[in-house]
């Protein structure tokens, strides 16, 4: 009995743990480090940094000797060479040979400075995935909230009609009020019943992409611990408007700006084409006869050897090379300007973006306000026999508009906000 009371309770215990382990409770901020830990997206940008300083290693790596080894072994099967009358056998033998050589040109030092461009280009993409990332949870999270927050209106606007349904076949059956009122608020309540379906079915697509940017499975329950109170400060985001806009600061111009050093390291390296090129090496090749029979051996054991080569005609192939890496140059500077002037004006309309959203969240919520009073005192009317089923439906239908415009202003003010920060980059 107690073997099966002790077994009972270690399976309540495992159960307990797998459902806690299925189970994530988040705030803000612990969804954003946590996305930082596990996304994958953030993963592979991580791994480009590596796979640049791997690529940065090969090319030093053909500035240091290159050296190889090579055992052979011959045998000529009894074969006799005849030298002048003389005949010397060819016995068999086995060689080891060793060949270490070190190539320099130019071109190899400006190879490393664009493998070192590549490597920080690299981890600036790697930085700015951090914050795209951060900025999509931030983004998901909020829409989540706001979403929530906009069933629990619907079911209270749904609880209302359906108390107005009730209400109106009462009178029905008494005679107070026609068939066609209580027929005009059932239609209307199963259209906010059909209304909340839908944003049910979309609030667990918000769910589904929070799980994928936190990098977990999708049967793992998300409970969010934060409201739209706690996140809507808008204090904070009018802040963003007083930030000044350093363009260096911006992840896309720095790439642009690295992508146009690259450009011009590409015509250093056209040019030192035109350089001559050394190569230095060392060979030993040492024989191993296997017979005790004379031979000879005409391979020395030691050799170096010294090779310059000297450029001097490519049928104008070089002259052509170059003018082309210049004119991609010339490219990349004219988009590094336009860039400059883009950014700048997006950053004015970013800033004009966000105040006018401030503006239109600020309407909405007084005009969310007033509709509400107006459904209220509508019902209240219909109730009393002062008003028609029309002016009900006619109320509700203003109503939900009325918040789905204040939701939708709700998501304006923060995507604004989270697009100037992005830009600012702060």
């Amino acid at each position: 009995m107690k073997n099966k009371l002790v077994i009972i309770i270690v399976g309540l215990l495992i159960s307990a743990y797998a459902f806690a382990q299925d189970s994530l409770k988040l705030s803000l901020e612990e969804a954003q480090s946590y996305a930082l830990e596990h996304n994958r997206s953030l993963k592979n940008a991580s791994i480009e940094i590596q796979k640049a300083e791997a690529s940065r290693w090969q090319t030093v790596s053909t500035l240091l000797p290159q050296i190889n080894a090579s055992l052979d072994y011959s045998n000529m099967l009894g074969y006799e060479l005849d030298f002048g009358g003389a005949s010397i056998a060819m016995v068999p033998y086995g060689t080891l040979g060793i060949t270490s050589a070190v190539n320099l040109s130019a071109a190899q030092f400006i190879g490393i400075k664009l493998n070192d461009i590549a490597t920080e280009m690299a981890s600036i993409t790697f930085d700015q995935t951090q914050q795209q990332i951060s900025d999509q949870v931030k983004s998901i999270y909020f829409s989540t909230l706001v979403m929530e927050e906009t069933i629990v209106l619907l079911e209270e606007n749904l609880s209302n009609l359906e108390e107005l349904l009730r209400h109106t076949e009462r009178s029905v059956k008494v005679g107070v009020a026609e068939q066609t009122d209580a027929d005009q608020i059932s239609v209307q309540v199963v259209s906010m019943q059909t209304v909340i379906n839908s944003t049910k079915r979309t609030l667990e697509m918000l769910y589904n992409s929070l799980r994928l940017q936190l990098g977990i499975d999708v049967n793992t329950d998300i409970k969010l611990t934060q409201t739209i109170d706690d996140l809507m400060n808008i204090e904070i985001a009018m802040n963003t408007l007083t930030k000044d806009f350093a363009l260096d600061n911006n992840y896309n111009y720095k790439l642009l700006k690295k992508n146009t050093e690259l450009s011009k390291k590409q015509v250093n390296m056209k040019k030192w084409d035109y350089a001559p090129s050394i190569s230095v090496f060392h060979q030993y090749q040492g024989r191993k006869n296997f017979s005790d029979e004379p031979t000879f051996n005409m391979t020395p054991p030691n050799m170096i050897g010294v090779s310059l080569s000297v450029p001097i005609f490519s049928s104008l192939n070089r002259y052509a090379a170059v003018k082309e890496a210049k004119l991609s140059y010339s490219q990349q500077l004219n988009t590094l300007a336009d860039t400059e002037e883009s950014l700048q004006i997006q950053f004015r309309q970013l800033r004009y973006n966000l105040s006018s959203a401030f503006d239109n969240y600020e309407t909405q919520k007084k005009n969310i306000e007033v509709t509400q009073r107006v459904f209220d005192n509508i019902t209240l009317k219909y109730e009393q026999g002062l008003a028609s089923s029309l002016d009900v439906t006619n109320s509700g239908t203003n109503l939900v508009s009325a918040q789905n415009d204040y939701v939708q202003s709700l998501m304006e003010v923060m995507s604004a906000q989270i697009e100037l920060k992005q830009l600012l980059n702060y």
